[in-house]
């Protein structure tokens, strides 16, 4: 029996493999000697085309258009929305100005040159020279500023110097003493000499000083001061010229203001002083 099982499965299983080759088609092969002559195409013909006349447009001085400018489009691909016209704002209402009345224009007049108190020949006293004479008045421009200067003449030095008219007085130019500063002066000659008990360098500073500062008074005490007797000693050779400086500065004005000779104003001052020894 189980020889006949076994058979009965075999014929079982040859069955079913032959009904599984039948079920599959067999492919149909292409008959090439059949269509040996069919495989050719035709290529398709290749017409000519005939050539456009291509016309050079003649240049132009046409300027080159405007760029335009490319806006951003946002990743998402919307369109952006186009921005509101700001609305025209509403006329405000104005109000009526009031003319304003126009104040009257003051005219000042312009102010007049003062009138120097020097005049062309008169004799003047410049502190640092002494006695002088105005020659002129003359009209110079000095680094682009239009000037009137005195000319003044010193004849004993013969030398020639220019003032500005606006500023004589303020240097101290004056004009001649008086007759009772004269006198004031001469009596100060005949008075005590009067030396400090310093340094002569401190000393001599003020002498020169006094000298140069163009007063009659001060030069009579530096007169006084360093004039020497014959009991006392000698003068150095500083105090000297100083001494000389001061007489002749005080001669000349005292020769202009008295219409005398320097000499003869001198041999005053002499005489002055000896009264006072």
């Amino acid at each position: 029996m189980s020889t006949k099982k076994q058979a009965v499965k075999t014929q079982a299983k040859a069955a079913k493999g032959a009904v599984k080759v039948a079920a599959k088609p067999a492919a149909a092969k292409p008959d090439l000697k059949a269509n040996a002559g069919k495989t050719e195409t035709k290529k398709p013909e290749l017409k000519a085309v005939p050539k456009a006349d291509v016309k050079v447009a003649p240049k132009t001085d046409a300027k080159p258009a405007p760029k335009v400018e490319l806006k951003a489009v946002p990743s998402n691909g919307a369109p952006q929305k186009a921005a509101a016209a700001p609305a025209a704002a509403a006329p405000k209402a104005v109000a009526p100005v009031a003319p304003v009345a126009k104040a009257p224009v003051a005219i000042v007049p312009k102010p007049e040159k003062k009138k120097s108190e020097f005049r062309t020949n008169d004799w003047v006293v410049y502190p640092a020279h002494g006695v002088g004479r105005i020659v002129s008045v003359v009209e110079q421009e000095v680094a682009g500023i239009r000037l009137e200067l005195f000319v003044i003449n010193f004849d004993k030095d013969k030398m020639t110097l220019r003032v500005p008219v606006a500023k004589a007085s303020a240097i101290g130019m004056r004009r001649l003493s008086s007759p009772d500063v004269v006198a004031s002066a001469l009596q100060t000659l005949k008075g005590r000499a009067r030396i400090k008990r310093t340094m002569w360098s401190r000393r001599a500073q003020e002498y020169e000083a006094k000298i140069n500062s163009g007063d009659l008074i001060s030069i009579a005490e530096v007169v006084r001061d360093l004039h020497r007797t014959s009991g006392q000693p000698e003068q150095s050779y500083s105090e000297r010229q100083l001494y000389e400086a001061a007489l002749a500065r005080m001669a000349r004005e005292v020769a202009a203001v008295e219409r005398i000779d320097e000499d003869a104003a001198v041999k005053r001052l002499e005489v002055a002083l000896q009264r006072a020894a």
